[in-house]
Protein backbone atom coordinates (compact mmCIF):
# COMPACT_ATOMS: atom_id res chain seq x y z
CA UNK A 1 0.00 0.00 0.00
CA UNK A 2 1.33 3.42 -1.08
CA UNK A 3 1.29 5.45 1.81
CA UNK A 4 -1.07 8.53 2.20
CA UNK A 5 1.55 10.41 4.54
CA UNK A 6 5.35 11.11 4.28
CA UNK A 7 6.85 12.18 7.51
CA UNK A 8 10.31 14.15 7.32
CA UNK A 9 13.10 14.69 9.81
CA UNK A 10 14.92 18.00 9.55
CA UNK A 11 18.34 18.34 9.93
CA UNK A 12 20.41 16.41 7.76
CA UNK A 13 17.44 14.87 5.88
CA UNK A 14 15.40 17.96 4.35
CA UNK A 15 18.15 20.68 4.72
CA UNK A 16 21.82 20.42 5.63
CA UNK A 17 24.06 22.20 8.12
CA UNK A 18 27.20 23.60 6.00
CA UNK A 19 29.56 23.90 9.25
CA UNK A 20 31.88 26.37 6.83
CA UNK A 21 29.19 28.85 6.82
CA UNK A 22 29.72 28.92 10.30
CA UNK A 23 31.18 32.38 12.17
CA UNK A 24 34.69 31.89 12.80
CA UNK A 25 36.17 32.84 16.19
CA UNK A 26 39.40 32.76 17.60
CA UNK A 27 39.49 30.91 21.11
CA UNK A 28 42.84 30.35 22.90
CA UNK A 29 44.74 30.96 19.80
CA UNK A 30 42.66 28.28 18.15
CA UNK A 31 40.32 28.71 14.88
CA UNK A 32 36.79 27.24 15.12
CA UNK A 33 33.99 27.78 13.56
CA UNK A 34 30.86 28.28 15.99
CA UNK A 35 28.09 30.69 16.73
CA UNK A 36 29.98 31.62 20.01
CA UNK A 37 32.08 34.95 18.94
CA UNK A 38 28.52 36.37 17.93
CA UNK A 39 26.56 35.10 21.47
CA UNK A 40 29.48 36.98 23.50
CA UNK A 41 29.20 39.91 21.28
CA UNK A 42 25.63 40.01 22.01
CA UNK A 43 26.18 38.74 26.18
CA UNK A 44 28.74 41.74 27.29
CA UNK A 45 26.44 44.48 27.72
CA UNK A 46 25.15 42.32 30.28
CA UNK A 47 28.05 40.71 31.67
CA UNK A 48 30.97 42.96 30.93
CA UNK A 49 33.45 41.11 33.15
CA UNK A 50 32.69 37.73 31.30
CA UNK A 51 35.59 37.02 28.88
CA UNK A 52 34.97 35.27 25.47
CA UNK A 53 37.01 32.15 27.22
CA UNK A 54 34.79 31.76 30.15
CA UNK A 55 32.04 32.75 27.61
CA UNK A 56 32.85 29.52 25.48
CA UNK A 57 33.62 27.22 28.27
CA UNK A 58 30.45 27.44 29.40
CA UNK A 59 28.79 27.74 26.37
CA UNK A 60 30.40 24.12 25.66
CA UNK A 61 29.59 22.80 28.89
CA UNK A 62 26.02 23.52 28.91
CA UNK A 63 25.95 21.82 25.37
CA UNK A 64 27.96 18.79 26.30
CA UNK A 65 25.42 18.52 29.74
CA UNK A 66 22.35 19.37 27.12
CA UNK A 67 23.58 16.21 25.31
CA UNK A 68 24.53 13.71 28.35
CA UNK A 69 20.59 14.31 29.61
CA UNK A 70 19.24 13.86 25.91
CA UNK A 71 21.17 10.20 25.35
CA UNK A 72 20.15 9.24 29.35
CA UNK A 73 16.32 9.58 28.43
CA UNK A 74 15.43 11.09 25.08
CA UNK A 75 14.27 14.06 27.05
CA UNK A 76 15.02 17.47 24.89
CA UNK A 77 17.24 20.27 26.92
CA UNK A 78 15.59 23.16 24.92
CA UNK A 79 17.81 25.84 24.32
CA UNK A 80 16.36 28.49 26.41
CA UNK A 81 17.20 25.69 28.96
CA UNK A 82 20.32 25.21 27.81
CA UNK A 83 21.33 28.57 28.36
CA UNK A 84 20.20 28.84 31.81
CA UNK A 85 22.40 26.10 32.49
CA UNK A 86 25.03 28.57 30.97
CA UNK A 87 24.49 30.91 33.01
CA UNK A 88 24.13 29.05 36.58
CA UNK A 89 27.87 27.93 35.28
CA UNK A 90 28.81 30.93 34.89
CA UNK A 91 27.40 32.82 38.18
CA UNK A 92 24.68 34.17 36.87
CA UNK A 93 21.42 32.29 38.09
CA UNK A 94 18.58 32.67 40.03
CA UNK A 95 17.42 35.94 38.28
CA UNK A 96 20.76 37.80 37.98
CA UNK A 97 20.49 38.83 34.39
CA UNK A 98 16.98 40.24 32.63
CA UNK A 99 14.73 38.27 30.77
CA UNK A 100 16.52 40.18 27.78
CA UNK A 101 19.49 38.63 27.66
CA UNK A 102 18.15 35.29 26.89
CA UNK A 103 15.98 36.79 24.40
CA UNK A 104 19.21 38.29 22.53
CA UNK A 105 21.11 34.94 22.89
CA UNK A 106 18.35 33.08 21.07
CA UNK A 107 17.89 35.64 18.40
CA UNK A 108 21.73 35.75 18.00
CA UNK A 109 22.05 31.62 17.77
CA UNK A 110 19.19 31.75 15.70
CA UNK A 111 20.29 33.97 12.78
CA UNK A 112 23.86 32.88 12.74
CA UNK A 113 22.43 29.00 12.70
CA UNK A 114 19.96 29.69 9.97
CA UNK A 115 22.84 30.99 7.99
CA UNK A 116 24.60 27.99 7.57
CA UNK A 117 21.70 25.59 6.79
CA UNK A 118 21.57 24.73 3.31
CA UNK A 119 18.28 23.90 1.12
CA UNK A 120 19.07 21.53 -1.59
CA UNK A 121 17.33 23.08 -4.70
CA UNK A 122 15.81 19.18 -6.17
CA UNK A 123 14.90 19.13 -2.54
CA UNK A 124 12.52 21.56 -2.76
CA UNK A 125 11.27 20.13 -6.40
CA UNK A 126 10.58 16.70 -4.86
CA UNK A 127 8.93 18.03 -2.08
CA UNK A 128 6.60 20.61 -4.53
CA UNK A 129 5.92 17.13 -6.97
CA UNK A 130 5.09 14.79 -3.59
CA UNK A 131 2.48 17.58 -2.49
CA UNK A 132 0.40 16.48 -5.20
CA UNK A 133 -0.10 12.99 -4.18
CA UNK A 134 0.46 12.68 -0.73
CA UNK A 135 0.10 14.48 2.73
CA UNK A 136 3.48 16.10 4.56
CA UNK A 137 4.94 16.93 7.36
CA UNK A 138 8.35 17.23 9.58
CA UNK A 139 9.38 14.98 12.73
CA UNK A 140 12.45 16.92 14.12
CA UNK A 141 14.75 16.72 16.78
CA UNK A 142 15.64 20.33 17.32
CA UNK A 143 16.18 22.27 20.40
CA UNK A 144 14.63 25.76 19.19
CA UNK A 145 11.69 24.99 17.11
CA UNK A 146 11.41 28.86 15.35
CA UNK A 147 15.12 28.29 14.10
CA UNK A 148 13.34 25.06 12.25
CA UNK A 149 10.23 26.99 11.65
CA UNK A 150 12.50 29.80 10.13
CA UNK A 151 14.28 27.60 7.55
CA UNK A 152 11.33 26.02 5.77
CA UNK A 153 9.26 29.56 5.99
CA UNK A 154 13.21 31.42 4.38
CA UNK A 155 12.97 28.58 1.78
CA UNK A 156 9.51 29.09 0.81
CA UNK A 157 8.65 24.98 1.94
CA UNK A 158 6.58 25.75 5.34
CA UNK A 159 3.48 26.04 3.61
CA UNK A 160 3.60 22.28 2.62
CA UNK A 161 3.10 20.66 5.40
CA UNK A 162 0.93 20.10 7.07
CA UNK A 163 2.39 19.46 10.50
CA UNK A 164 5.92 20.93 11.61
CA UNK A 165 6.34 18.71 15.20
CA UNK A 166 9.91 19.63 16.57
CA UNK A 167 11.17 18.33 20.14
CA UNK A 168 11.75 21.34 22.39
CA UNK A 169 7.79 21.50 21.60
CA UNK A 170 7.18 18.08 23.04
CA UNK A 171 9.65 17.95 25.60
CA UNK A 172 11.28 14.56 24.08
CA UNK A 173 13.43 13.61 21.45
CA UNK A 174 12.92 10.70 18.32
CA UNK A 175 13.11 7.37 19.19
CA UNK A 176 11.03 8.38 21.98
CA UNK A 177 7.56 7.57 20.31
CA UNK A 178 5.18 10.78 21.62
CA UNK A 179 6.80 12.68 18.81
CA UNK A 180 6.33 10.24 16.04
CA UNK A 181 2.65 9.73 17.90
CA UNK A 182 1.80 13.76 17.81
CA UNK A 183 2.47 13.94 14.35
CA UNK A 184 0.08 11.28 13.44
CA UNK A 185 -2.39 12.32 15.64
CA UNK A 186 -2.25 15.87 13.87
CA UNK A 187 -2.92 14.33 10.62
CA UNK A 188 -5.52 11.87 11.93
CA UNK A 189 -4.12 8.39 10.63
CA UNK A 190 -2.85 5.30 11.70
CA UNK A 191 1.04 4.61 11.35
CA UNK A 192 0.88 2.08 8.81
CA UNK A 193 -0.78 4.56 6.63
CA UNK A 194 2.86 7.11 6.55
CA UNK A 195 6.50 6.57 5.71
CA UNK A 196 9.11 7.92 7.87
CA UNK A 197 12.34 9.60 5.91
CA UNK A 198 15.30 10.73 8.19
CA UNK A 199 18.91 10.06 8.62
CA UNK A 200 19.71 8.25 11.32
CA UNK A 201 19.44 4.17 11.83
CA UNK A 202 19.11 4.46 15.50
CA UNK A 203 16.99 7.07 15.95
CA UNK A 204 14.57 7.91 12.48
CA UNK A 205 14.51 4.54 11.52
CA UNK A 206 14.16 2.43 14.79
CA UNK A 207 11.65 5.32 16.22
CA UNK A 208 9.36 4.66 13.16
CA UNK A 209 9.38 0.82 13.50
CA UNK A 210 8.98 1.50 16.95
CA UNK A 211 5.26 3.18 16.63
CA UNK A 212 4.78 0.60 13.43
CA UNK A 213 5.80 2.75 10.67
CA UNK A 214 7.32 2.25 7.46
CA UNK A 215 11.15 4.23 6.72
CA UNK A 216 13.37 5.49 4.01
CA UNK A 217 17.21 5.43 5.46
CA UNK A 218 18.78 8.27 4.20
CA UNK A 219 22.19 6.47 4.31
CA UNK A 220 24.77 8.69 2.30
CA UNK A 221 27.80 7.10 3.78
CA UNK A 222 26.94 3.23 2.69
CA UNK A 223 27.17 2.55 6.82
CA UNK A 224 26.28 -0.40 8.31
CA UNK A 225 23.08 -1.02 9.87
CA UNK A 226 23.40 -0.87 13.74
CA UNK A 227 23.84 -4.50 15.23
CA UNK A 228 20.25 -5.91 15.86
CA UNK A 229 18.52 -3.54 14.34
CA UNK A 230 15.64 -4.75 11.40
CA UNK A 231 16.36 -3.07 8.31
CA UNK A 232 14.27 -0.26 6.88
CA UNK A 233 11.88 -0.51 4.59
CA UNK A 234 13.53 1.47 2.21
CA UNK A 235 18.03 2.55 1.87
CA UNK A 236 18.76 5.56 -0.35
CA UNK A 237 22.43 7.34 -0.81
CA UNK A 238 20.14 10.55 -1.64
CA UNK A 239 16.83 12.18 -0.81
CA UNK A 240 15.96 12.31 -4.59
CA UNK A 241 15.71 8.49 -4.89
CA UNK A 242 12.28 8.78 -2.64
CA UNK A 243 10.63 10.01 -5.96
CA UNK A 244 11.34 6.49 -7.60
CA UNK A 245 10.85 4.51 -4.65
CA UNK A 246 7.03 5.77 -3.70
CA UNK A 247 6.80 5.41 -7.79
CA UNK A 248 7.33 1.65 -7.80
Amino acid sequence: MKPSAILFDLFDTLVLLDRARLPEVLINGKARRTTAGHLHRAFQPFAPTVSLEDFVNGLFWSWQEAERIRGEAHREVTAPERFGMMFGHLGLGEGKLPREALEILLATHMRELSKAVVFPEHHRELLRGLKERHRLAVVSNFDYAPTARHVLEREGVADLFETIVVSDEVGWRKPKPVIFERALGHLAIGPGEALFVGDRADIDVAGAQAVGMASAWINREAAALPEGMTPPEFEIRDLGELEAILRD
